[in-house]
């Protein structure tokens, strides 16, 4: 389980978060809604420690394991996509390659293609991000704007992951301004203003 209590986060003169408070239990689903810019990416830079908070704490149980695509994921720009998930892999020795493989096969992305990921589109970049934040059986999910750029049968394929997610028992937090087709929610909130709140 996961547990934010009372996050703050200010930049310069803007307060970008105030008092933010959230608790993810296994096998939920939540969307946090907000415009560009309203801090939804900060707060999944303060769950895995990418920015530090002004103030509250965040909670994880000891078996917990996060997996994260925020903002612009960045890769080894030349190595190949199955090159960069095995890196990823293996800084926490938690790597299987059929694993890794049969997810991008999932999306459509050739495991045996040597393309550098700097000739990826944003698309393919994306789906490669996903892959990074599932593959290693994660149990609390964070996803920003994680279908942006994405065709219409990779979206289907990532409402479908999100699905058996679910069914394991992983926790998902979905921040994004879209909608996203067939996709379904167990609580949605709205930050906005540097409050998050039930919409």
């Amino acid at each position: 389980m996961l547990k934010i209590d009372n996050i703050s986060k200010q930049f310069g003169k803007k307060q970008v978060l105030k008092d933010v408070s959230l608790e993810l239990n296994p096998g939920e689903r939540i969307h946090i809604i907000g415009k560009n810019g309203s801090g939804k990416s900060t707060i999944f830079k303060i769950i895995t420690n990418i920015l530090k908070a002004d103030a509250g704490q965040v909670e994880l149980a000891e078996n917990d394991y996060v997996g994260a695509l925020i903002e612009n994921p960045g890769f080894l720009e030349y190595e190949s996509g199955l090159e960069n998930l095995k890196f990823l892999g293996n800084l926490n020795h938690n790597y299987d390659e059929q694993v890794a493989m049969k997810l991008m096969e999932k999306f459509d992305l050739d495991p045996n293609d040597l393309q550098a990921v700097s000739k990826y589109s944003i698309g393919m970049r994306q789906k490669l991000g996903i892959i990074q934040a599932v593959m290693e059986n994660q149990n609390i999910v964070l996803l920003d704007e994680p279908t942006r750029g994405i065709d219409k049968e990779g979206v289907a394929t990532f409402v479908k992951l999100l699905d058996e997610l679910k069914q394991e028992k992983s926790a998902v937090t979905i921040a994004s301004h879209d909608e996203i087709p067939g996709l379904k929610y167990d609580r949605e909130l709205l930050l906005k203003n540097g409050e998050l709140a039930s919409v």
